[in-house]
């Protein structure tokens, strides 16, 4: 298995025991909660005598939602989000956004980027978790969300760099 710089692998996250030597993952990815990688198919073994595998390679920048099931064969671009849940069983281009079983794009990382910072302007925003903010986030959740940073250690733009960006789009 190839793993890039600063990749997260979450909590119960498989990646094929059998074959994680045909699976890369590039830099700064993130493979949340519950992510299954497959790198083999041995649904016909029984029929054919054989198991097909192929190549998974998950590029940089790239996020894979809880629960998401990433079949054989598949390449994932850079700059890609997968929703939580999904079935990938089809490339996706980089700069997309995946979402569904089976997984299908349903939009661009810069649109998906604005619509949040957009949201941001609407409710509130925390750049830290303390004891005192879980209890206000408690009670402003009762209208809606809240956004929590929750990338240290990174340098991140601000969202007012964001807003300046996204208006080059």
């Amino acid at each position: 298995m190839m793993l890039e710089k600063n990749v997260f692998i979450g909590r119960n996250v498989l990646i094929d025991p059998g074959y994680n030597w045909l699976v890369s993952i590039g830099n700064d990815s993130v493979l949340s909660y519950g992510t299954i990688v497959l790198a083999h198919d041995g649904s016909l073994r029984n029929y054919t005598g054989y198991t097909r595998v192929g190549k998974v390679s998950i590029g940089s920048n790239t996020f894979i939602g809880a629960g998401s099931i990433i079949m054989p064969g598949v390449s994932i671009g850079d700059n890609v989000v997968i929703g939580a849940g999904s079935v990938v069983t089809k490339n996706v281009p980089d700069n997309s956004v995946a979402v569904g079983n089976p997984a299908v794009i349903v939009g661009s990382i810069s649109k998906l980027i604005n619509k949040h910072i957009n949201n941001m302007h609407k409710c509130p925003v925390y750049e830290k978790m303390s004891k005192q903010t879980t209890e206000i986030i408690k009670e402003e959740l009762k209208e809606g969300s809240a956004y929590i940073r929750t990338c240290f250690g990174k340098d991140l733009i601000s969202v007012e760099e964001m807003n300046d960006s996204s208006k080059n789009m």
